[in-house]
């Protein structure tokens, strides 16, 4: 099976001004098709050559994982961005009520576990195996299905999905990105 790059819901200048069209483009157009085009090439003649992405995230190691893994990352990540802000659905508030005390705190939470994140990978919001919400951070490309975690929103802190637009500064992108959350899209994977 041949993977390939998931088109954008939206044109790439859509999201500016919080990412601009420089950013779509590397980020997107170059990052995430590397890692499409290195796992094309690793998982050739191998057990994984007919496997979905997702499956091998689950079952591969090594560089072969690391590909598959940010490939997935990368897809989640994109299409929960939205260039029109969507209400949070009152069923996903609740349960963030639920489990942070209210969506201000578990914006808090969220932004400081990707904030303190120490080098690249990602910060989570995910529901465990008891229906419980919880925030993971996840270092270069794991990721938290490994875990027995089902993912409903994620957040990319690697340098490149935020250096052209705010250089060093991720508490502001992180700040700037909750007016591009798709909460219809985490709701649903509740």
């Amino acid at each position: 099976m041949i993977h390939s790059l998931p088109a954008l819901p939206y044109s790439p200048d859509a999201l500016a001004p919080v990412l601009s069209a420089e950013t779509i483009d590397f980020h997107y157009g170059k990052h995430f098709q590397t890692y499409i085009d290195n796992l094309n090439r690793m998982i050739e003649g191998s057990p994984y050559e007919d496997m979905e992405i997702e499956e091998i995230v689950m079952k591969a190691g090594g560089a072969v994982f690391n590909n598959a893994a940010q490939a997935w990352n990368h897809n989640f990540y994109f299409q929960t961005l939205s260039p029109s802000p969507v209400e949070i659905p009152a069923v996903l508030e609740e349960k963030l009520v639920k489990a942070f005390g209210s969506v201000a705190d578990f914006k808090t939470e969220f932004n400081k576990a990707a904030a303190t994140l120490f080098g690249s990978g990602w910060a989570w919001l995910c529901k465990d195996k008891d229906e419980n919400l919880v925030i993971v951070q996840t270092q270069n490309a794991d990721n938290p299905m490994t875990q027995g975690l089902k993912p409903l929103l994620t957040v990319d802190v690697w340098e490149h999905a935020y250096y052209i637009d705010y250089r060093n500064r991720r508490a502001a992108y992180l700040e700037a990105i909750w007016n591009l959350i798709d909460w219809e899209k985490v709701a649903g994977r509740l």
